[in-house]
C-alpha cells in the first residue's frame, strides 16, 4: 500500500489585531557612536568623495564621464544631433541618478550655456546661460545635442585597451573608469565639487597655454610655469588682476585667490556704461540686486537707471548715468562694493588613484603626464599584440607558398573536415592558429598573386613590430608621442585668451577712495512708532504740519548734518548703526522711513530710542524698574569694522524703564510712580565699560514703585530745588508738592 504524501502546513500570516510576539521588539541596543559613524556615515562620505563630487585625473566626475561615453557610443561624435531626451534616457544605463540630474550635467557642458572654456556638447536650443540665474534652460524634449569635435581627443584609441573598463551598476554592460584624454582636461575647464568634509574648486586655463606648459614640464619638470601660464582664463572673459604671490601659490600648491573684474565701455552718446563681461563667480541678477541696494541706501547717487540688455549677441548690462558724472570713478566704486569685481577661490582637490589630494598646477600636470604615458604604453602594447598575431598568420601563409598544390591535395584527400587543420599542421609544420587561417582562405584566393601580396606585408609588420617594441623600451619615445599629440591639440583647438591680465592696478585705485557723501544741514525726526525723517531746512520752511500715523508722535528732533551717525536702540536689546545719508531726504508731508524695515531688524523688533552723534562722545544712561542705572560710554558702541548691528546693547537683568543720551555731565530729574522726585548729578553715577552691565542702585524704591521718567533738571520750575537734590546714592528722593507737580511737563 503506497504511502500518502504528507502535506506541509505553512503557518498563516499574522493579521491585523492578532497578538504576535516579535523577538527583540522594544529592546534598546547600545552602540558606540564611533561604530555608527564607521558603519553608516563613513561609507556614505566615501561614496560622495570618490564616486560623485571630486574630479579624477582625466578631468571628469563620474556623471560627466558616463554621459560623454554614452553619447560616444550613440555615434554622436560624427553623426547628427539627437534629442536631449534620447541622450538622457540612454545615459541611465550607466547613471541611475534620474533624468533631471543627467540633463543638468549635459546642460552645463553645452557650448551655448557658456559654463566651460572648452565645451564638450554641441548644443542646439535653449541651454540657458551660466551668467544668469533667471535664464532657465528648456526641457530635454525641446533641445538637441551631439559631441563637439574636441571630444575626438577624449576617446582617441579608447577601443585599444588604453583604460580599464568595469561593469555598470546592474552588470548589463561596461563603462570606462577613466577617459584616455590627449590633453589635460582637468585644468582646461573650471570644476566645482562639494563632497563630505572637503571640496574642490578648479579654475580653467587657456588650452594652448596649458598644452605648452605640459610640453615644457615633460622637457624639464622644474620649468617656470609663470612664463607660460601667467593666469587662469575664464569663458566669461573679464580682467584678471595679477598677483604674483597668489599665482605662485596656485601653480605650486593648488590654493589661492584670483581677482577678476568685469569689462565695460562708456557710451558717450547715450551717457551710459555697458558691462559686457563679468566674473565667473557671479550673475547679472546678483550684480543688479547689489547696485539697486546701494542706490536705495543712498550710497550710489550717480546712477539714474539700469537694465539688462542681454540678447543673441551676448551679455550686456547697461547703467545709465546722471548728467556730469565720471564713469571711471563710478566703476572704481562699483568694483569695491559689488560683485563686478570678485575673487575665484582656488582649491585644486583631485582624486589620484582614488585618494583625494590638493595639488598645484605643476603636480597635476605631472600626474597627468604619468597617466597619459600609461595610456600610450597600453595602446602601443595593444597594437604590438595585433601586429604580432597578424605576422604569425602571414608566416603560416608564407609556408604554403612553397607548394600550393600540396595544400590543395591535403585538403582534398582528407576524409573528415575535422582532420583538415591537423593534416595541414603536419604537412607544412605550422601551428593550429596558422593552419586554421590557411584552411579558411577562399578558393579564389588560392593564386600566387594573392599569396605574394600577403607575404609582402611580413617585412612591413616586422619593421612595425620592432618600432613598437622600441617605443615600449624607451620612455623618451613615449614622451615624444605625448608632446606631438599636445602640439596637435594646441594647433587645432587652441584659441586666444578671453581674459585680459592687468599687471599693475592704476595708482588712483590703490588709494582707498573715500565715499563722496554730500554733507549739508538737515533736520532729523524720530517718532514713537519708529519712523525717521530727514528734511532739509529749505524743505522744512516750505512745509506745513508734520504728517504722522494716527496716534503717533515725534519723540526726538534736532538740527544736524547729512554725515552724522545714528544709533537705534531696540526692544531686543540690540543697537543698529547707520548714517543720516543712508536715508533719502524726506518731506513733512511724508511719513518717512520705517526704521525696522530700512535696517532689516528682526521680526517683532522695533526701535525705542535714537542717538545722533558725530563723534561718539558722552554716555548712555539706562534706568531699570528695580531702581538701578547703567552709565555706559557712547564710545563703547563705536567699532573699527563699521559693524551695522551690535548685540547686548544694554542689560537684560531687569526691565528697562528709561534710556537717555547725555553729551556731557549734567543734573537729572528722576520721577517715580509714587510721586517722588530726585535731582541727581550724573557725575555721581559711576561709569561702566561693559555695555550690558546691570548698573548701580540709584533710586531707593518703595514697594510697587517704579521709575516713571527721567529728564534734565535744567528748565524745571521748582520752588524748593534743594529739597529734592541728593548727595549720595541710592536715595529715595522727596515727595513732589502739589503746586510743583502741576507745573511739570510730561514727556
Amino acid at each position: 500500500m503506497a504511502r500518502k504524501k504528507e502535506k506541509k502546513l505553512t503557518p498563516a500570516r499574522p493579521q491585523l489585531g492578532d497578538n504576535v510576539e516579535i523577538l527583540s521588539a522594544g529592546e534598546v541596543l547600545e552602540s558606540a557612536i564611533t561604530d555608527t559613524l564607521e558603519t553608516n556615515y563613513m561609507p556614505y562620505a566615501m561614496s560622495v568623495i570618490v564616486s560623485r563630487a571630486l574630479p579624477e585625473i582625466d578631468g571628469f566626475k563620474p556623471a560627466h564621464r558616463k554621459l560623454l561615453y554614452t553619447m560616444y557610443e550613440m555615434g554622436l561624435l560624427k553623426g547628427n544631433r539627437t534629442k536631449s531626451a534620447n541622450i538622457v534616457g540612454s545615459t541611465m544605463h550607466l547613471n541611475p541618478h534620474g533624468d533631471a540630474a543627467i540633463y543638468d550635467t549635459m546642460v552645463r557642458m553645452g557650448r551655448s550655456n557658456e559654463s566651460l572654456l572648452v565645451p564638450f556638447v554641441d548644443s542646439k536650443g535653449n541651454f540657458g546661460k551660466a551668467y544668469s540665474r533667471d535664464m532657465a534652460y528648456a526641457a530635454a524634449r525641446y533641445t538637441e545635442a551631439k559631441l563637439e569635435p574636441v571630444c575626438d581627443e577624449l576617446f582617441r584609441d579608447i577601443d585599444k585597451d588604453t583604460v580599464d573598463f568595469v561593469p555598470n551598476y546592474d552588470g548589463t554592460t561596461t563603462e570606462p573608469t577613466l577617459l584616455p584624454v590627449t590633453f589635460p582636461t582637468i585644468l582646461a575647464n573650471n570644476t566645482l565639487g562639494i563632497a563630505v568634509g572637503m571640496a574642490s574648486n578648479i579654475c580653467s586655463f587657456n588650452l594652448e597655454e596649458l598644452c605648452n606648459a605640459t610640453i615644457a614640464l615633460m622637457k624639464d619638470p622644474q620649468a617656470d610655469l609663470r612664463e607660460i601660464i601667467p593666469a587662469p582664463d575664464f569663458v566669461g572673459g573679464g580682467t584678471i588682476l595679477y598677483d604674483a604671490a597668489e599665482m605662485q601659490n596656485v601653480l605650486e600648491n593648488g590654493r589661492g585667490s584670483v581677482r577678476v573684474r568685469a569689462k565695460w565701455s562708456y557710451d558717450k552718446e547715450n551717457n551710459c556704461i555697458d558691462v559686457t563681461r563679468i566674473p565667473p563667480t557671479t550673475t547679472v541678477e546678483a550684480i543688479m540686486d547689489k547696485i539697486t541696494e546701494l542706490v536705495k541706501l543712498g550710497k550710489i547717487r550717480e546712477i539714474s537707471d539700469m537694465r539688462d540688455e542681454t540678447d543673441l549677441n551676448g551679455l550686456k548690462l547697461t547703467i545709465d548715468l546722471k548728467r556730469g558724472q565720471d564713469p571711471d570713478k563710478l566703476m572704481a566704486r562699483l568694483y569695491k562694493a559689488t560683485p563686478l569685481e570678485d575673487s575665484f577661490a582656488c582649491n585644486f582637490n583631485v582624486l589620484i588613484a582614488g585618494q583625494p589630494k590638493v595639488l598645484g598646477v605643476r603636480s597635476i600636470l605631472l600626474e597627468w603626464i604619468a597617466f597619459r604615458a600609461e595610456c600610450v604604453r597600453r595602446r602601443t602594447y595593444y597594437d604590438l599584440q595585433g601586429k604580432q598575431k597578424r605576422l604569425h598568420l602571414l608566416k603560416g601563409l608564407k609556408a604554403i607558398l612553397l607548394d600550393i598544390d600540396k595544400a590543395i591535395e591535403i585538403v582534398r584527400n582528407t576524409a573528415e573536415e575535422t582532420e583538415v587543420v591537423p593534416n595541414l599542421m603536419i604537412g607544412f609544420g605550422i601551428d593550429e592558429v596558422q593552419a586554421e587561417y590557411v584552411a579558411e582562405i577562399k578558393l579564389r584566393h588560392l593564386n600566387r598573386e594573392y599569396i605574394l601580396k600577403r607575404t609582402e606585408e611580413i617585412e612591413e609588420l616586422e619593421n612595425a613590430i620592432a618600432d613598437l617594441e622600441d617605443i615600449l623600451k624607451r620612455p623618451a619615445r613615449i614622451n615624444k608621442i605625448i608632446m606631438k599629440e599636445l602640439g596637435d591639440v594646441a594647433k587645432k583647438y587652441g584659441k586666444p585668451r578671453r581674459c585680459e591680465i592687468m599687471y599693475e592696478i592704476p595708482a588712483a585705485e590703490n588709494v582707498e577712495e573715500e565715499q563722496q557723501i554730500p554733507d549739508y544741514p538737515v533736520h532729523l525726526f524720530f517718532t514713537r512708532d519708529g519712523y525717521f525723517k530727514k528734511i532739509t531746512p529749505q524743505s522744512l520752511r516750505m512745509s506745513g504740519e508734520q504728517k504722522l500715523k494716527d496716534g503717533d508722535e515725534v519723540l526726538f528732533t534736532c538740527e544736524s548734518t547729512n554725515s552724522v551717525e545714528l544709533l537705534f536702540f531696540t526692544n531686543h536689546r540690540q543697537v543698529y548703526k547707520s548714517h543720516a545719508y543712508d536715508f533719502a531726504d524726506s518731506k513733512a508731508s511724508m511719513l518717512g522711513d520705517y526704521v525696522a524695515s530700512a535696517l532689516g531688524m528682526e521680526e517683532g523688533e522695533v526701535p525705542l530710542y535714537m542717538v545722533v552723534t558725530p563723534d561718539y562722545k558722552g554716555w548712555m544712561l539706562f534706568f531699570y524698574d528695580n531702581g538701578k542705572c547703567a552709565k555706559v560710554p557712547l564710545s563703547s558702541y563705536e567699532t573699527k569694522q563699521n559693524r551695522r548691528k551690535l548685540l547686548k546693547a544694554y542689560s537684560d537683568k531687569a526691565e528697562l524703564a528709561f534710556m537717555r543720551h547725555l553729551p556731557e555731565e549734567t543734573e537729572l530729574a528722576i520721577f517715580t510712580t509714587n510721586n517722588r522726585l530726585l535731582l541727581v548729578g550724573s557725575a555721581l553715577i559711576p561709569e561702566k565699560a561693559t555695555r550690558d552691565t546691570a548698573g548701580v542702585n540709584v533710586v531707593a524704591l518703595k514697594k510697587n514703585a517704579k521709575i516713571a521718567r527721567v529728564t534734565l533738571a535744567e528748565g524745571l520750575e521748582l520752588t524748593d530745588a534743594p529739597r529734592y537734590r541728593v548727595r549720595t546714592l541710592p536715595a529715595a528722593g522727596a515727595i513732589l508738592r502739589e503746586e510743583e507737580k502741576a507745573e511739570q511737563l510730561t514727556l
